[in-house]
């Protein structure tokens, strides 16, 4: 019988960066406040069971599919299988539990614009999660390629490029004012970021969970930007918890 695959090495936060802030339990990433510059908070953790055999058993080839006890439940798994599986049920309880709204899902891709503007706005580019209201996006990969982080520090907004602001202001038909900038709000286009000359994008690991910072009125600190990763033929489909 295959033997599953090793628990992935606990993340590591990129060297002398001092936004991310590792905690121990579940009561500390819920409890942890994000403030002093601090915008993500990482449970490291290196899960047990075959997620990889999960992804097999579902069959699932293109798209988002969404999951829940139910249909997990009806898989044929062997002894690994069921312990990847009640993994991710236990975390989403978790979360559940705390008042949230997880979404647990089986993604082989997602929508791409058919029509991409000077900004791309799709979840493949390094951006900020936005609300109108404090809130916070928590999420983990437990199969697959995980998300990716970009470094404050690295990151310049995509509206903020000269280039790129003028073909925007082109799109928008008027002035640089007040006006343009609701424009660029409403359409997102200024949550987009672009990597700075010589940046290094960091992983955030297979089954660690995080919670990070949104970009909402009044928020103490910047927020976490991020993005889902590259999806390539042949490569498995991700598992991914988010709330």
């Amino acid at each position: 019988m295959p033997q599953p695959p090793p628990p992935a090495s606990p993340f590591i936060p990129p060297h002398g960066y001092t936004r991310i802030k590792l905690v121990a339990s579940f009561q500390e990433l819920v409890t942890t406040p994000l403030e002093n510059g601090v915008n993500a908070l990482c449970w490291p953790r290196a899960l047990p069971g075959d997620f990889q055999e999960v992804v097999d058993k579902l069959g699932a080839n293109e798209g988002i599919t969404p999951l829940d006890a139910a249909r997990l439940n009806t898989l044929s798994l062997t002894s690994a299988g069921r312990i990847a599986r009640d993994t991710m049920l236990a975390d989403k309880q978790l979360l559940e539990d705390h008042g949230l709204a997880p979404e647990l899902n089986c993604i082989s891709s997602y929508p791409r614009e058919e029509d991409p503007a000077p900004v791309p706005i799709d979840v493949y580019s390094f951006h900020a999660d936005s609300a109108p209201i404090e809130a916070n996006t928590y999420l983990c990969t437990y199969h697959g390629a995980p998300s990716e982080g970009l470094r404050n520090d690295e990151a310049q907004r995509r509206v903020d490029v000269p280039e790129t602001r003028a073909a925007l202001l082109k799109l928008f038909g008027g002035k640089d004012d007040a006006s343009f900038a609701e424009y660029l709000n409403e359409n997102c286009y200024d949550l987009h970021y672009a990597p700075v000359a010589g940046a290094q994008p960091f992983s955030f690991g297979l089954g660690n969970l995080w919670r990070i910072a949104l970009d909402f009125p009044g928020s103490p600190v910047p927020p976490c930007i991020h993005r889902a990763p590259e999806n390539f033929p042949g490569e498995s489909a991700r598992l991914l918890l988010i709330s």
